[in-house]
């Protein structure tokens, strides 16, 4: 037998040349899939010589995407053996589980459910293979013309979405049949992989919830039903996260705001748009006012400004092309009308603000600025309007209208890095006095493909954030490409008494709108120069804000946020007017 040389995790070695990764690994269950010369692969992959093999354990972030996406395969071989007349639609894994959507003949109910599990763990036991095969789109169709979705996924081969990547995003065209004890194709499905050895690596699983889901995420497409599942390493964590979302369950804020009469969602004024209640009104209150104090303190400058606005003005921010599929549609005002009903003067076009920084830029821009006025600190509680499909609104953490406690810092480049070290500082600060401790930060980078400016004025504002963040000793997780149309960005997540991670912060260097807005100010030489814009929301919004602490403190406020702090009761009627003067001192 010929020999081959390779690298092992680091270590060169050298193997028979028709052996495969899943013999390298036999001595490690934990080792589920490896990545070849960097790129991630399946056990069974031929090797070739030279190539540069590393181990990937199921328990890594590649691991756990290969388990789940695995699961999700065995989930949909299950559903067309319970239900034959089924279309398979896409199953790509997420976080903490997968899911699959298919076009059944009836919804799933949750006997179904059951049925499908129990109908999973018989696949699971009986080990079966999964084998990857290369096709041509021709073949594919041929052999997959029974499945219309699937067919169509394999005419934007290579450019998918990220969903719809797991089944054609690979330069190759793949299928993957399971193999039964025999050897023979049992079951079979368009996928590029990886996958796991064979469907006794699944440990520990379970399904979910079944929800409709429009296919590929378009309303215009047919309605589909979502089975959701998770999937683990060992049952104990499988055991650990049920738990967790069931602590959650108790602590989600959408029940408690109702039992605590809070907030509510009326069905006549839409979904995603809330209405607080006087006990949620005191706890808003109290922390708007501890906010405004603080703020006060850092010399921040109190702006307002119209919640809408001509068209023109997110014309010139690059709203209109960056972001109108998140704006409501526009109204059309001032038209004028003839006697006959024609046009004598043509209406304008406003639209509800999604943003605040516009209306910010122009009370920048309302007078002459000088150096000596900078860095100038504009902040507004200002409520703004997003259209959110309704598919992925959850309470007041995603909403359709909400308020951003939103600043827009204006600074010279040399003050720059300054500003942002100290405001990061005072963005953590406040939110530990809210009561959350354990934090990291994510920074944004520059997508190509959706951004705007030179690369020199991106890649400056990236390495000044970068510096303010390391400066302060936290966690930081680069997110390549994840940048707003206009700048770089610095994120604070921000864990939760039960460990869940929520985004909170968010502070963006943007040396575009100013340029767009054509803002100066007059420098120390006399010459006019262009600020550097600091876009800050420290909680993000108020609505959000509130919903993170109704689940992190599970509705039981601290005394200064208590919407209801001390209960009066008299102990005999004699004394009513007596405790009436008591209460009133309280609250003086």
């Amino acid at each position: 037998m010929s020999m081959i040389s390779v690298t092992v995790d680091g270590a060169a070695r050298s193997i028979e040349a028709d052996q495969k990764p899943t013999q390298l690994f036999a001595d490690s269950k934990e080792i589920v899939v490896c990545k070849i010369n960097g790129v991630l692969k399946d056990l069974w992959t031929d090797l070739t010589e030279g190539d540069v093999i590393e181990s990937v354990s199921i328990s890594s972030p590649d691991g756990l995407a290969v388990l789940r996406h695995s699961t999700a395969h065995v989930m949909a071989q299950a559903v067309q053996q319970l239900f034959a007349q089924t279309r398979l639609g896409i199953g790509p894994p997420i976080t903490d589980g997968f899911y699959y959507d298919f076009d059944p003949q009836n919804p799933f109910n949750p006997d179904d459910l059951e049925k499908i599990e129990s109908a999973m763990r018989k696949i699971v036991k009986d080990g079966q293979r999964f084998k990857r095969r290369i096709t041509t789109e021709k073949d594919a169709l041929k052999e997959l013309a029974h499945e219309p979705y699937k067919c169509e996924l394999i005419g934007i081969k290579g450019g998918g979405t990220d969903e719809t990547s797991v089944e054609v995003g690979g330069t190759e065209l793949t299928i993957y049949d399971n193999l039964g004890r025999d050897g023979q194709p049992v079951w079979s499905d368009l996928c590029r992989g990886p996958h796991l050895p064979s469907t006794k690596h699944i440990p520990a699983f379970k399904l979910m919830r079944s929800a409709a889901a429009y296919w590929r995420g378009s309303e215009k497409n047919p309605m589909l039903q979502r089975i959701y599942g998770t999937a683990w390493p060992s049952q104990a964590e499988l055991d650990a996260h049920l738990e967790l979302l069931a602590e959650a369950e108790k602590r989600d804020h959408r029940r408690l705001g109702q039992e605590l009469d809070l907030f509510s969602f009326p069905e006549e004024i839409g979904s995603g748009l809330a209405v607080f209640h006087p006990k949620g009104g005191i706890i808003r209150r109290a922390m708007e006012d501890y906010s405004r104090k603080r703020h006060e303190e850092e010399e921040y400058e109190f702006v307002y400004s119209p919640h809408l606005t001509k068209a023109a003005l997110f014309e010139k921010s690059g709203h209109l092309d960056w972001y109108s599929e998140g704006m409501y549609p526009p109204m059309i005002m001032d038209e004028e009308l003839h006697a006959d009903g024609t046009i004598k003067r043509a209406g304008q076009q406003y639209y509800m603000k999604p943003m605040n920084c516009p209306f910010h830029n122009l009370i920048f821009q309302s007078r002459q600025r000088s150096y000596r006025e900078l860095p100038l600190r504009l902040f507004e509680f200002g409520t703004v309007y997003r259209y959110e499909k309704s598919g992925v609104l959850h309470g007041i953490t995603r909403a359709r209208g909400f308020t951003q406690d939103d600043a827009h810092i204006y600074c010279t480049k040399e003050q720059m890095a300054g500003e942002l070290d100290s405001l990061l500082t005072f963005v953590l600060n406040l939110l530990r006095d809210y009561g959350l401790e354990d934090f990291y930060l994510e920074l944004s980078t520059r997508n190509p493909e959706k951004s705007v400016g030179e690369d020199a004025d991106w890649k400056e504002a990236t390495e000044a954030l970068r510096t303010a963040a390391v400066a302060q000793n936290l966690e930081l997780v680069l997110d390549e490409g994840g940048a707003a149309f206009y700048g770089p960005k610095i994120s604070v997540q921000a864990k939760d008494a039960i460990g869940r991670t929520w985004q909170m912060s968010t502070i963006q260097v943007d040396f575009q709108l100013p340029q767009r807005f054509e803002l100066e100010f007059a420098a120390a030489d006399g010459s006019r120069q262009r600020p550097v814009m600091i876009h800050r929301a420290l909680f993000g919004s108020i609505e959000r804000f509130f919903g993170v602490l109704t689940e992190h403190y599970s509705g039981a406020f601290p005394p200064w946020l208590a919407p209801v702090q001390v209960m009066a009761i008299p102990v005999a009627e004699a004394f009513t007017d007596y405790l009436e003067g008591v209460v009133k001192q309280m609250k003086s």
